[in-house]
């Protein structure tokens, strides 16, 4: 009997909203921004309005135009050519390599204080749970994208909107309490450019903003799952913007939350949220939940992984069926999923993760493996951009369920307002920020800069001199 090859279509609007949210959404950013204190509403606002809104209606129109599974690679490939496809898919895949890292950094230092608060600046307990985790959930994934998306969905449910909530729950209980609050809230304090005391210290001190172009980046992910969305066409943009508003409301109020009670002094960028609902949990006599959350945020944090463990490998896998991979990275096991590309990725991630032997600090590892993935996030985001306009004028008879509105001047608005913002959120990556202890400023630049370099010739190396055997499988598979 004769089966269909078919993928089951089984990501409806809650699924892939779901999906989209563990991708982009992770309480471990909101001590990144609380420690602005009112001025984080702001900022997140900035940023959604320069990032987040032009992504997600970019995002919204080629996903619903180009409905095959390849996301970004499609998109740039048919904007600029099957070179650029790639180097685009390969920035997307391999910003992962330094970001997986951060997010798993986070998890451990959760886990430290369920166990002991002083290991959340012991690199060696760091680094253990690092590639314990990631390994353990590479081999999850193996075992096929239904399995993989349902625990991402349950996680963000249940380790990012719960904790979310009840963070956003207490620090309003604690708002409106008689408690010293340690936030001003005021017209210069919500725009910090107001004070006359701003000076270049306040510059350099924006260097954190980049790290909100990583915390609402990912939109675009989803598209590598075409093949399984229902009706694509309607799902796609309803899932995205749902996303994206939920996101930007846990962001904002989770930040605020934390920098009502904690003094922005004492804030740690890895274990920055613990010490925030230990405090919080201690003062309103709940400190039996400390445990159970936890976990809870634990299992948010490596739903958020997982849900990039996947997604990416299988847009660059899609690059195999146009020859851009040897066949060794072409391989899909009987679940669907690229074996070999997976296995790959925990190689690079392993080597990767031996920053943390090397920093300073838990933190000041933690900002340079976000920055460099941020910056490498950012390359890709501008070539999409620039795709959505050239694609208008290129591939104007292809037919977008969701388009953005007002014609060419729509198009040219948003796709420059994107591609601006994230060009000078590049450069700014660059400055290294006051609030962490950076030794030597040449081996921060140098690290950042030589990391940049190699990540972008690899791909480079791999079109040049790709071999036209490797074209096996036909184009339109």
């Amino acid at each position: 009997m004769e089966t269909s090859t078919a993928p089951r279509r089984f990501l409806n609007v809650f699924l892939l909203a779901m999906l989209n949210l563990s991708v982009m959404t992770s309480l471990r950013n909101l001590p990144l921004v609380a420690q602005y204190g009112y001025a984080s509403a702001f900022f997140y606002f900035l940023v959604a309005f320069l990032f987040l809104f032009p992504a997600a209606l970019i995002s919204a129109e080629l996903a619903t135009g180009w409905t095959r599974t390849g996301g970004v690679y499609i998109w740039v490939r048919e904007a600029f050519g099957p070179g650029w496809g790639f180097f685009a898919v390969w920035m997307q895949w391999i910003h992962n390599v330094t970001w997986f890292p951060a997010i798993l950094s986070f998890s451990a230092t959760t886990i430290a204080y369920m166990i002991n608060p002083s290991l959340a600046e012991n690199k060696i307990f760091l680094i253990s749970i690092i590639l314990g985790g990631f390994w353990g959930f590479t081999f999850f994934n193996y075992f096929g994208l239904k399995t993989s998306s349902w625990f991402s969905v349950l996680g963000v449910i249940a380790g990012t909107i719960f904790p979310g909530a009840l963070l956003i729950v207490l620090g309003s209980l604690w708002l409106f309490s008689d408690q010293p609050l340690q936030l001003e809230f005021s017209l210069p304090a919500l725009f910090p450019f107001l004070k006359e005391s701003a000076t270049s210290s306040h510059i350099q001190d924006l260097v954190f903003v980049t790290g909100l172009f990583l915390a609402f980046g990912g939109l675009e992910v989803s598209a590598a799952h075409a093949r399984e969305v229902q009706n694509p066409q309607k799902t796609f943009p309803r899932a995205v913007l749902l996303a994206g508003g939920l996101s930007l409301l846990l962001y904002v109020l989770g930040a605020l939350s934390i920098a009502v009670m904690v003094p922005h002094q004492d804030i740690s960028l890895v274990a920055g949220l613990m010490e925030a609902f230990h405090l919080f949990l201690g003062h309103f006599n709940l400190n039996w939940l400390i445990v159970p959350l936890a976990i809870m945020i634990v299992w948010g944090a490596v739903g958020e992984l997982n849900a990039w463990i996947i997604g990416p490998v299988r847009a660059l896998h899609a690059t195999s069926k146009h020859g851009d991979l040897p066949p060794y990275f072409q391989k899909l096991n009987a679940h669907g999923m690229p074996s070999n590309l997976l296995l790959f990725q925990a190689i690079v991630v392993t080597l990767a993760s031996l920053a943390f032997l090397f920093m300073p600090s838990a933190s000041s590892a933690f900002w340079i493996l976000s920055v460099m993935s941020t910056q490498l996030y950012l390359v890709m985001y501008v070539l999409m951009f620039l795709a959505a306009i050239k694609l208008r004028y290129s591939h104007a008879h292809v037919e977008r369920a969701y388009r953005i509105p007002y014609k060419m001047p729509g198009i040219w608005f948003v796709g420059s307002l994107g591609a601006i913002s994230s060009t000078i959120a590049f450069f700014v990556g660059f400055i290294p920020p006051s609030q962490l202890p950076i030794d030597n400023l040449y081996i921060y630049e140098g690290f950042l800069l030589s990391g940049l370099f190699f990540m972008s010739l690899i791909p480079y190396l791999i079109y040049r001199f790709k071999n036209p055997n490797w074209h096996i499988l036909p184009p339109d598979a």
